[in-house]
């Protein structure tokens, strides 16, 4: 199950994101993020699949729809596949996609 730690205006999100998890997080997906948080920092995500692409996505939604901006960094090199697979770089900034 993933983890989210909030510290400042980061949240890190840790462990996995998979079909079998998003379910119980979807339920809590509009609260997981306080409002101050900016950037998801993913570099301590172990696995992701489609399923946990999707939902990390729709926290940008969440995000947009509060009327707040929000990016992402350091993805694994496991998620940043998937990212060019999908061919959702424009999600995704580079920093993010590097791993940085």
């Amino acid at each position: 199950m993933a983890e989210f730690t909030q510290q400042g205006s980061i949240c890190h999100i840790s462990g996995r994101l998979s079909q079998e998890e998003i379910p119980a997080l979807w339920l809590r997906r509009k609260s997981l993020l306080n409002r101050e948080i900016e950037v998801i920092d993913l570099s301590e995500l172990s696995y992701s699949d489609s399923a946990g692409i999707a939902f990390i996505l729709e926290l940008m939604s969440v995000a947009r729809a509060e009327k707040r901006s929000l990016s992402f960094t350091s993805a694994s090199e496991q998620l940043s596949k998937l990212i060019d697979l999908y061919d959702l770089e424009l999600f995704f900034n580079e920093e993010a996609k590097q791993g940085k």
